[in-house]
C-alpha cells in the first residue's frame, strides 16, 4: 500500500502494524504501564524492534466512560516521548487525538507523521484545515456517541450501511476541508459506540469499505467484545482473541492492524502468510 506522508510518498506491503502506546493511567489494557517517560520509550523500543510499522501514541484515554484530560496534560504526556522516538528510531508515529492543538504540537514540534482521531474530525474546530496545512494523512474513525457516552445503548438499523455513510460524509468533509483524499484511512472503530453483534458485523462485512479505495485500519486490540466472545474477563490476556480476528480482518481487506502485542501479531501474520494464500483471496 502507499503512504502519503508530508514530504514523500512510501510503498509497504500490507498489512502495517500499527503499535499502540497508551501513556495514560487509564487506558483499558494497559493503563498506568507506560505512564512514565522511561517506560515510555523502553516499550516504543520492543515494539519497532519487533516489527511495528508505526506507532500509535496517545495521552487520554478513550475507553468507554473516560473523561477527558486537559489539552496542556496530553501534550506533557506524549510530546517528550514522541520527539524521543524521533531522535533515535526510524519509525512513523501517529499522534491518537481528537484535539487540533495536541496534534498540532505533536506534529510541529514532535515530528509524528499522522493523525488518527476517533471522531473523523467532529470534536475540534479546525482540525480538517489543520491537518491539510500540515500535509499529514488521517485517519478518519465511525464513533457513535463520545467516550463517555457511547457504550450506553448504541443502536443501528444497518450498521455497515451507516458505517459507510458516515465514512462518505466524512470523506466529503476532510476533502473540502483541503485534505488530499489520498492521505485519509478509514477505521469502522470496533467498540466505539457498538455491541457484540455490531462489531462482529462490521468484521465480517469490513471488505465493502473497500469501495472507497483508502486503506481501512482494524482496531481490535484485547477489546471487550473478544471477551464476550470467548469469556476472557482480562484485557490484558485476550491476546490470543486479538490475532484471531485480525486474521479475519486481513482476509476481509484490513490494510493496517492497531494492536498492543506487536511481536505477537508479526509472527502471527507470518507463519499464516506461508500456509495460506490470504494475498488472493483478499477483496479488493
Amino acid at each position: 500500500m502507499k503512504l502519503h506522508l508530508r514530504d514523500r510518498c512510501l510503498e509497504k506491503p500490507a498489512p502495517l502494524i500499527m503499535g499502540i502506546l497508551n501513556v495514560t493511567p487509564d487506558s483499558f489494557s494497559d493503563g498506568g504501564r507506560f505512564l512514565s517517560f522511561d517506560d515510555a520509550l523502553r516499550q516504543a523500543r520492543a515494539m519497532a524492534e519487533a516489527g511495528a510499522d508505526i506507532l500509535d501514541i496517545g495521552g487520554e484515554s478513550t475507553r468507554p466512560g473516560a473523561l477527558e484530560v486537559s489539552l496542556q496534560e496530553q501534550v506533557d504526556r506524549i510530546l517528550p516521548v514522541i520527539q524521543a522516538i524521533k531522535r533515535e528510531m526510524d519509525i512513523l508515529i501517529s499522534v491518537d487525538t481528537y484535539q487540533c492543538s495536541v496534534a498540532e504540537t505533536a506534529v510541529r514540534e514532535g515530528g509524528a507523521d499522522l493523525i488518527n482521531d476517533i471522531s473523523a474530525l467532529r470534536f475540534s474546530a479546525g482540525m480538517a484545515e489543520l491537518a491539510a496545512s500540515l500535509g499529514v494523512p488521517v485517519v478518519l474513525m465511525h464513533i457513535q456517541g463520545t467516550p463517555r457516552t457511547m457504550q450506553d445503548n448504541p443502536v443501528y438499523t444497518d450498521v455497515v450501511a451507516e458505517v459507510s455513510a458516515y465514512f462518505q460524509e466524512r470523506i466529503d468533509f476532510a476533502v473540502a476541508g483541503g485534505i488530499a483524499r489520498e492521505r485519509l484511512w478509514l477505521d469502522p472503530g470496533i467498540g466505539f459506540g457498538k455491541n457484540l453483534e455490531d462489531n462482529i458485523t462490521l468484521i465480517r462485512h469490513l471488505n465493502e469499505f473497500q469501495t472507497f479505495h483508502l486503506p481501512i485500519v482494524l482496531g481490535v486490540s484485547r477489546k471487550s467484545f473478544l471477551g464476550k466472545i470467548a469469556g476472557e474477563t482480562r484485557a490484558d490476556r485476550r491476546d490470543a482473541e486479538t490475532i484471531s480476528a485480525n486474521l479475519v480482518g486481513l482476509l476481509r481487506g484490513a490494510a493496517v492492524l492497531r494492536v498492543h502485542d506487536v511481536k505477537a501479531t508479526v509472527a502471527a501474520i507470518r507463519v499464516f502468510s506461508r500456509l495460506w494464500p490470504w494475498e488472493t483471496e483478499r477483496p479488493g
